[in-house]
């Protein structure tokens, strides 16, 4: 508007802006009023602040996130955002002008220089928009789920914009010029109300969530008390699991990377996010209604694998494991969930303390057997064998492996007299009770042999040892074997491509959770020729065998193990390096589905011990 417009014309826009504000806020006060009575968020704590200032600027500011997942439509994304930004001082000063003040004027060196800076944003903004809207509703990605009206709408608006500002830039004082003024004007009162009615209230909210989120990746919040069971009912979420759900920007990156969906399950973890929103919505947080029925689906929250793909590409902070295993513990300790294969899990804890259902007694036959030594507190080591290490014959394979690897390079270690189960499978398929009591049983036998310092071939048992029983008091130091190898390889001896090219397989429990990339390569490289899959480091594709999967039977859809097998053999490579005994479970089973000539299936210790000179 032309500066000094008339009082009629400055009284209609006060109203359009009260009008504008009110409807936002109409819906935007539901959204603060469930925040506002949701439970609290048990075991958070704001600080350290520093590593949210750091994640803040690096995912909000920088949109590093954002254009990393997806290079060209973030990059898109990416510059609507920096526009609106740059728009910021602009559009305060275009409302300032109908009242007669000019924050920027065009008469000014600083005013012409920044008025021309955003006209630069604006052309980028407008070919942005309209990449993302071909995208959306040309190209179509199917993770994108179902075309949205309101996307259109938006985008339009956005458009819209644009070309009013350009328009007001370009055209000289008069008529036009003030029908142009008006219809940005417009175009600005119907984008306010519309962000909280639509998936775009993460423009308010998300810079709020990725700062608040909490610390540690996939960290499951422990239950507050005996009347904590989980996520039941409306009252149990808490405001973190609220905050987020309404953050979500339904972009499907979770679901793009997600083993579970791309392998035909019921899972999608988009879903599970708005299927939280959609309760909210209908009962909010003193709904008596269960969480799992009519707005998410019980199957498709037992279907998660903890992967942590959704979590690590979620660009707007979103947690997704917390809240499946949440729902999954508001099943099981509710009694709910009723399962064959998931009881007979819980049974094998409780009376054999192992997951595979063996008696204790053969784990100390095969550590009797094979010599190795009892850790006696003289040791550098614990070694930690876990289930696997301790009962499977491929899984005992790798502990001698790593044992003799361990003597070549002059490590002193020792494993325990008794060893249970970490409570791994059961945690994260919601039992706290049977979890934590083998951890704390654990927990007594380390204490007592005054453990120091533990190795492990497991990233599940590492898990699980180095955060999760924090919860219950003990701060053990614990690494992968992988990690304490690659410090050992200047003690290693060297046979360059003696194992001929390897297809490395990254566990997710090491990988996303542990960020361990490099150590485990380190020490292939000494001995192959390391190749990687279509899918390798952070975007690994799963075994299928975490979040208690590999104990609940058989698979809908196509077996996980068998796409990532495919992935594997798509390299051509000799061998099949693994890292995790569970992973090399899943795809052993899986290779010798997909060829009747499978590669050999190698953890790095099997490598690195083949090389070693004969004893």
């Amino acid at each position: 508007m032309p500066m000094g417009s008339s009082w009629l014309e400055q009284f209609i826009l006060v109203v359009l802006v009260a009008a504008s504000a009110w409807l936002f806020w109409r819906r935007f006060r539901t959204v603060v009023q469930v925040l506002r009575t949701a439970r609290p968020t048990p075991d958070y704590s704001l600080t350290p602040i520093g590593p949210r200032v750091r994640q803040f600027l690096w995912e909000v500011a920088a949109q590093g996130k954002v254009i990393r997942g997806r290079p060209l439509a973030g990059l898109a994304h990416a510059f609507v955002f920096w526009g609106f930004c740059a728009f910021a001082l602009v559009t305060l000063n275009h409302f300032a002008e109908a009242f007669g003040v000019r924050l920027l004027s065009p008469a000014s060196a600083w005013g012409r220089a920044y008025l021309d800076f955003v006209a630069v944003w604006a052309v980028a903004v407008a070919v942005a928009i309209t990449g993302l809207c071909v995208r959306r509703f040309v190209a179509r990605p199917v993770w994108l789920g179902k075309v949205s009206k309101e996307s259109g709408v938006i985008a339009g608006l956005i458009f819209f914009l644009m070309l009013t500002y350009l328009a007001g830039l370009a055209l000289p004082e008069g008529n036009a010029a003030h029908v142009n003024w008006w219809l940005h004007t417009l175009a600005l009162l119907a984008f306010l109300p519309l962000i909280p009615h639509t998936k775009h209230l993460h423009l308010a909210l998300s810079p709020v969530t990725v700062f608040l989120r909490r610390q540690g990746f996939s960290r499951i919040p422990p239950l507050e008390g005996d009347e904590d069971f989980g996520l039941d009912t409306g009252k149990d979420v808490t405001r973190m699991d609220a905050l987020q759900a309404f953050t979500c920007v339904e972009c499907g990156r979770c679901t793009e990377h997600c083993p579970a969906y791309n392998t035909g399950k019921v899972l999608n973890p988009k879903e599970i996010v708005l299927g939280v929103r959609r309760y909210l919505n209908e009962f909010g947080t003193g709904g008596e209604a269960p969480l799992l029925g009519r707005h998410i689906d019980e199957e498709a929250a037992f279907q998660c694998t903890t992967c942590g793909a959704c979590e690590f590409e979620c660009p707007v902070g979103i947690q997704h494991l917390p809240l499946i295993v949440g729902l999954r513990r508001g099943a099981v300790n509710t009694g709910k969930w009723e399962n064959e294969y998931g009881s007979k899990l819980f049974r094998n804890l409780e009376r054999n303390g192992n997951a595979l259902g063996f008696a204790p007694s053969e784990r100390q036959t095969f550590i009797e057997k094979n010599e190795l030594p009892y850790f006696d507190g003289t040791q550098e080591y614990c070694l930690w064998l876990g289930c696997m290490g301790s009962y499977d014959p491929r899984g005992r394979e790798i502990v001698l492996a790593l044992a003799r690897v361990l003597r070549h390079a002059g490590v002193t270690f020792g494993v325990l007299r008794k060893e249970k189960c970490t409570g791994d499978p059961a945690r994260r398929l919601g039992n706290d009770l049977a979890a934590a009591q083998v951890a704390e049983a654990n927990i007594e036998t380390l204490r007592a042999a005054k453990v120091a310092r533990m190795v492990s071939i497991c990233p599940h048992c590492v898990r699980t040892i180095g955060t999760d029983w924090r919860e219950y008091g003990a701060a053990f130091e614990i690494e992968h074997h992988s990690e304490l190898l690659a410090r050992l390889v200047t003690r290693l001896p060297v046979a360059q491509a003696s194992a001929g090219k390897v297809a490395f397989h990254d566990p997710c429990y090491l990988g996303r959770y542990r960020n361990v990339y490099d150590e485990p390569r380190s020490v292939l490289e000494l001995y192959a020729d390391v190749a990687d899959p279509p899918r390798a480091r952070e975007r690994s594709f799963c075994c299928g065998a975490g979040g208690g999967q590999m104990f609940l039977g058989e698979e809908k859809g196509t077996r996980v193990s068998l796409a990532r097998a495919g992935e594997l053999l798509s390299t051509g490579a000799a061998t099949i390096g693994t890292a995790c005994p569970f992973c090399q479970s899943m795809l052993r089973d899986a290779l010798g589905t997909l060829t009747q000539s499978p590669p050999k299936l190698l953890d790095i210790a099997q490598i690195a011990a083949a090389a070693l000179p004969e004893p």
